[in-house]
């Protein structure tokens, strides 16, 4: 463990969400009927980062990114499925050593992983995988206690956070773990938002209908994109159900609306103890969520509402509310701005940096050029193949492996939307050429060219078993 920094010890709350794209919140406008107050309250008196983005866009790999600092084959949590390691430091261990008391409420998902309690948090709450909407069940410090009454596990995790809070020790500082099951499929709004968007709409996205028609060849975009469109993950066949996407839309931003309420519970509580104004409040999905574009739905690809995600910070101690820097951020940066925030030295194994300097104006803090991004190929969702990706502010290249299609390249200046393939353009070529250099560097650098395979034994579809199991 590394030893603390002389530096004050700033109390920090994270909420983490699942599955909420970057855009899906009422100030942004991108859906004029969603209302999300106390996220639009939180932008205003803050920061909203943009331009903020995953590693790997889904929800196992993504939050073992974001607890270790690393990306997916570094930590080797690729899918969701791949077991932790067993030799991985999170960074709220940091801040324990440090002194700081750690409560982690919600969704753990790292792996095929339990509800046991993990090394970091002195107080713990959480459940097994996805977990259930209404009536859960949560391993609270090693004992099972089971909600029901149509107990809806957005509200209780607030509730039990909020009560953590009131009942620290005051003499020490804290970081709060906030960690929700929603927005994540098989949508399940609190009963007091149901039917509140009934029949509401949203605008189809310009690529909504390319691979329907054929379009997508002229585009030059890959095959596997237009297979894709009848399968789980696509808008033809969305999980697969014949449901209308605006019906799910509708459930989904339904949803969404406990998880506003949860962020105005957290706010209203630290004003009333006197707390708003010197903590660190960060809010962020672990992934982000395509609702038609390229005929696709959910995440895993590297298209912008796939990779990107909402990210909200406020601390007017810090900085002055109603920023919106353009600069690249990532979930690898989380561990990196918690700790410089706890006056804890940064460890050499992550690769991220604090996102603290470009809020506060400093002319000086080094601006991230590029992402870069990967995904695995999955058993159970062979429909996406492996992805290797970068993004710069202009371009993004995406890169396959294990399929017989063509790379991608879009100019995201002029094409924000991903319309137009220039992977064939001659006048490209130096640029995808660099840009896939640039990934094989990155992977070299960072230990990468290996594919972290664990052992995982198929039974039937659907059912995994580690090793340790059998």
């Amino acid at each position: 463990m590394e030893k603390p920094l002389k530096k004050k010890q700033r109390n920090v709350v994270f909420i983490l969400t699942d599955d909420h794209r970057y855009d899906y919140m009422g100030f942004t406008g991108k859906v004029p009927w969603l209302k999300t107050p106390n996220m639009d309250k939180l932008a205003r008196e803050g920061a909203y980062l943009p331009n903020a983005f995953v590693t790997t866009s889904l929800c196992s790999p993504s939050r073992a990114s974001i607890l270790t600092g690393q990306f997916s084959h570094m930590h080797t949590i690729v899918d969701n499925q791949a077991p932790d390691p067993g030799n991985l430091t999170y960074f709220p261990q940091y801040l324990q050593k440090a002194g700081y008391q750690t409560g982690f409420f919600g969704k753990w998902h790292m792996g095929d992983h339990g509800d046991e309690p993990q090394p970091g948090f002195t107080h713990w709450e959480s459940f097994p995988g996805q977990g259930v909407y209404y009536n859960p069940t949560l391993n609270i410090n090693g004992e099972r206690v089971a909600y029901k009454d149509s107990t809806y596990i957005t509200d209780l995790l607030t509730e039990h956070a909020v009560d953590w809070l009131d009942k620290r020790d005051k003499s020490k500082p804290f970081f709060l773990y906030l960690s929700h099951k929603a927005v994540h499929a098989g949508f399940k709004p609190a009963r007091r938002h149901k039917g509140m968007y009934k029949g509401k709409k949203i605008s189809l996205p310009a690529t909504y209908d390319q691979t329907k028609t054929g379009a997508y060849k002229d585009l030059k975009w890959p095959q596997w994109v237009a297979d894709q469109r009848i399968s789980w993950h696509g808008v033809d066949y969305m999980y697969h159900s014949n449901r209308d996407l605006h019906e799910l839309v509708v459930d989904y931003c339904e949803t969404l609306l406990g998880v506003d309420d949860s962020i105005g519970t957290v706010m209203e509580y630290l004003k009333k103890e006197g707390l708003d104004e010197s903590t660190l409040v960060i809010y962020m999905g672990d992934n982000g969520f395509s609702w038609g574009e390229h005929g696709l739905i959910d995440k895993r690809h590297f298209y912008e509402e796939s990779v990107k995600v909402p990210l909200l910070v406020r601390c007017p101690e810090l900085f002055e509310g109603g920023k919106t820097p353009q600069q690249m951020v990532q979930n690898i940066d989380i561990g990196p701005t918690v700790l410089a925030e706890a006056g804890v030295k940064q460890p050499e194994n992550m690769p991220g940096v604090s996102f603290i300097p470009i809020l506060t104006g400093d002319g000086q803090a080094p601006a991230r050029k590029e992402v870069f991004y990967e995904y695995y190929w999955e058993y159970d969702f062979p429909m996406t193949p492996t992805v290797f990706g970068m993004r710069t502010d202009q371009y993004k290249y995406i890169k396959y492996q294990g399929i017989w299609d063509r790379n991608e390249l879009y100019d995201l200046r002029n094409d924000p939307d991903e319309m137009y393939n220039l992977i064939a353009d001659p006048d490209k070529q130096e640029i995808a050429k660099s840009m896939s250099s640039a990934i094989y560097d990155w992977l070299e650098r960072t230990n990468g060219m290996n594919i972290p395979l664990k052992r995982t034994v198929k039974y039937r579809f659907g059912d995994y078993k580690h090793k340790n199991e059998h």
